[in-house]
């Protein structure tokens, strides 16, 4: 017997499935779980090319991007990136410039 996940709304761990649903009989709660992992996908941070871009990952700059205090060239490659919340969706470390945020839009996967 497969292993069914655990309720989303109250944790209950007695799941069962009704056709291409998942019901928890303690809530009433039904969800599918193709929506939820389709829903997980739609909120990860890709990259100009599609790649989805995780925390720890290098990548590279693709297009000189201005900002107050300089430029960052494209070709730029940045390593360990953090991915984060908010209008610019990576937080790095860039040699020679500092702390800085980026959007994924202007990166891609090194």
């Amino acid at each position: 017997m497969s292993e069914l996940p655990n309720c989303p709304e109250c944790g209950g761990e007695f799941t069962y499935e009704d056709g291409p649903l998942l019901v928890c009989p303690t809530c009433a709660h039904e969800w599918s779980p193709a929506a939820e992992a389709a829903a997980d996908d739609a909120n990860a941070v890709r990259d100009a090319n599609g790649n989805v871009l995780q925390s720890g990952d290098t990548v590279v700059v693709i297009k000189d991007l201005k900002f107050r205090g300089g430029v960052v060239k494209g070709g730029t490659k940045v390593k360990n990136i953090r991915i984060v919340d908010g209008d610019h969706d990576i937080d790095c470390k860039i040699d020679g410039l500092g702390a800085m945020g980026l959007k994924s839009e202007f990166v891609k996967k090194a």
